[in-house]
């Protein structure tokens, strides 16, 4: 079954770190875009960061740049995003997701990950 299996995630303190993993089952990355979404209750859902194939570009949201990191691991086929700093306006159920491309971009995502909640206290 192709899928995107993850996990992380969890409840921590404002200020504190999470890291929230997100793994190929039934296929690989290969040259694939890979991204981390956001979406609190009541709000849109956001493009936290993405990153593509090797690595050439990343790109983060305003609201996250400097304390958020993207990463991947081509032979683990997982993609990364380690949350520092974390705020309580981060807390938001996060999904990863797979572009069907390899350029990176916040469009054009065709297989999503179940999501894990991020909560945070103040």
């Amino acid at each position: 079954q192709v899928q995107l299996v993850q996990s992380g995630g969890g409840s921590v303190q404002a200020g504190g770190d999470l890291t929230l993993s997100c793994a190929a089952n039934g296929w690989t990355f290969g040259n694939k875009c890979m991204a981390w979404f956001r979406q609190a209750p009541g709000k849109e859902r956001e493009g936290v960061a993405f990153i593509s194939f090797s690595r050439i570009s990343t790109s983060y949201a305003d609201s996250v740049k400097g304390r958020f990191t993207i990463s991947r691991n081509e032979t683990k086929d997982t993609v990364y995003l380690q949350l520092n700093s974390l705020k309580t306006e981060d807390a938001a159920m996060y999904h990863c997701a797979k572009n069907h491309g390899e350029y990176g971009s916040f469009d054009g995502m065709d297989l999503w990950g179940k999501g894990t909640l991020v909560t945070i206290s103040s």
